[in-house]
């Protein structure tokens, strides 16, 4: 972690520091104001601008945002499309497909009383609603690293600019980064957020939890012909193209009916697949052939991609919240409910209970020296341990059993026993140790993409406005150089250039006939696959200057 430096730093002091302007930091840094309008409350964003890196389905509950803004209805909130009807399928293959009836679904996927919407436009206006409170917002100014100072996190440094490649200053160009000190410092980085990486190793806060889940997934915005818009309309997918293609592999599709003839559709799949040769991506452009899909695609225009990946454990994935001086909270935490394919409200419910503990230490004279135990112990009575708890073996259960016993097994679990069956499952195998050999996996036939339905991956992160500092340090980072082309190439045919959905990573061939590894870090989407997959767990994403990466404006 950051120790005291040569360079000189400028310093600002608030009550509470929070790393991440999404829904768990926005919230959190809402509640902060409302419980005492005089407290210094600063949030701190990577991004261009708030919701520039927010990239959701997204089905929005809006329980924590009623408890939050009761009257949001008259403040604007963005929640225009409310769900009107749920279309579950199962794919049986490239052209099949069956319905299932509402019957069988769980009661997780009903939508009933939800919304659609661009969760970057939610953002947005949360961070509209924090501003107006006092609450002090930086965009474009990401947290590189953690100040700790006895054991205690006093808050953050935020990167330096103007680093060319080699780490050095570019003249008249560098700026370092400023420290803000918090007495109390949250972090709603996102899923597998760099700082709350650290944070989890340094202080052992995941030794008594289920190794985390992953999933990454990868979203696209069009805009349809009218006659086949229908607001309001949800459809989900599993099966085809994803376990039934052996690659050991799990996920499920949406496809969500917004406004203004706009749909959002997309593929999640679970980094826990076992085929090195399967490319997430590439499973995405031809999902969209599918007649369930092309049927409101056909002849309607792509305006934006994106990926990221999603929390996917559950409860018993969850670390130790707390520690002293600072709190995880959101997805830095892991709070996504799986079941429901749903983490925003989560995470604000998360946000708010952190807010919580911090504003009544704070009022008791606290300094951060102490550990925010009052907030596991309001989680721990909350609605969101409620719904987290009914739905813990949600994801095991596909895991262990696949789509179909597990399924049935979700099913009966959630529609029976109301989430309640006297066991827990649990799943300890790590997502990066999944693989098999490539000599023992199949090889998958692509398709070329058409340009209609389907594209490539240059194209799509082109209109994911991504932008970097071309001349700055590498924000992808391998721990040993030799091991992409020495180990992953000969034992997993260097799965890095499928994973990623970027075309971040590619294997070159030289004039010589020697190989290459080559990382295009100005084209990531800062989606975390790489951190999560590397089955040698060589590659460290962090945040690079700030500012880069994609620029959403309605994702």
């Amino acid at each position: 972690m950051t120790e005291n430096e040569a360079v000189e730093r400028d310093v600002m002091e608030y009550d509470v520091v929070i790393v991440g302007a999404g829904p768990a930091g926005l919230s959190a840094a809402i509640r902060l104001k409302q419980q005492n309008e005089d407290l210094a409350v600063c949030v701190v964003e990577k991004g261009s601008e708030v919701g520039a890196h927010i990239l959701s389905g997204a089905i929005f509950e809006p329980r924590a945002l009623n408890e939050l803004i009761p009257d949001w209805k008259d403040k604007g909130a963005p929640l225009n499309t409310a769900v009107s009807r749920d279309d579950i399928y199962f794919m049986t293959g490239e052209s099949g497909a069956f319905k299932m009836p509402g019957l069988f679904v769980p009661k997780t996927m009903h939508n009933h009383g939800n919304y659609i919407i661009s969760l970057g436009k939610l953002c947005r206006w949360l961070g509209e609603q924090a501003e107006a409170l006092g609450v002090e917002i930086y965009p474009g100014f990401p947290a590189q690293d953690a100040i700790i100072e006895d054991g205690i996190v006093r808050g953050i440094v935020t990167g330096d600019m103007g680093l060319d490649k080699e780490g050095k200053h570019k003249e008249g160009m560098y700026t370092p980064g400023m420290e803000l000190r918090g007495k109390y410092t949250l972090f709603a980085e996102g899923c597998r957020g760099h700082i709350g990486k650290k944070l989890i190793r340094q202080y052992e806060l995941d030794n008594d939890a289920d190794p985390q889940h992953f999933g990454i997934g990868i979203k696209e915005l069009w805009e349809i012909p009218a006659e086949k818009h229908q607001p309001g309309l949800v459809v989900h997918s599993a099966g085809w193209p994803l376990d039934l293609i052996g690659t050991g592999s799990l996920g499920g599709s949406f496809l969500y009916h917004l406004e203004d003839n706009k749909v959002a559709v997309g593929l999640i799949v679970d980094l826990s697949y076992t085929n090195p040769y399967l490319s997430p991506f590439d499973e995405f452009q031809r999902l969209k052939h599918h007649p369930v899909f092309k049927q409101y695609l056909e002849g309607g225009k792509r305006l934006s991609y994106g990926a990221r990946a999603l929390n996917k454990g559950g409860l018993y994935s969850i670390p130790k919240m707390v520690f002293p001086g600072g709190a995880l909270i959101g997805c830095d935490l892991g709070t996504m409910n799986f079941a429901k394919i749903k983490g925003s409200h989560t995470a604000m419910k998360s946000g708010m209970l952190a807010a919580d503990a911090a504003a009544t230490a704070l009022k008791a004279g606290g300094q951060g020296a102490d550990v925010l135990e009052s907030y596991p112990e309001a989680f721990k009575a909350s609605w969101l341990y409620d719904e987290l708890y009914r739905s813990r073996n949600f994801g095991v259960f596909l895991h262990k059993f696949g789509a179909l016993i597990g399924g049935a097994l979700n099913f009966i679990e959630q529609n029976l026993f109301g989430g309640k069956l006297p066991f827990t499952a649990h799943d300890r195998k790590r997502d990066h140790e999944t693989l098999v050999p490539a000599s023992q996996a199949q090889k998958i036939d692509y398709p070329k993409p058409d340009g209609k339905l389907s594209f490539d991956k240059l194209s799509s992160v082109f209109l994911s406005s991504t932008s970097h500092e071309e001349d700055q340090p590498s924000h992808l980072q391998l721990t040993d150089a030799s091991i992409p082309i020495d180990k992953n190439l000969p034992e997993y045919a260097e799965p890095a250039q499928r994973y990623c959905p970027a075309g971040v990573y590619e294997v070159v061939e030289e004039k010589d006939g020697g190989k290459r590894f080559q990382i295009n870090a100005a084209n990531c989407v800062h989606c975390k696959t790489c951190d999560i997959k590397d089955p040698a767990q060589n590659i460290t994403w962090v945040a690079p200057e700030g500012g880069g990466g994609p620029n959403y404006s309605a994702m």
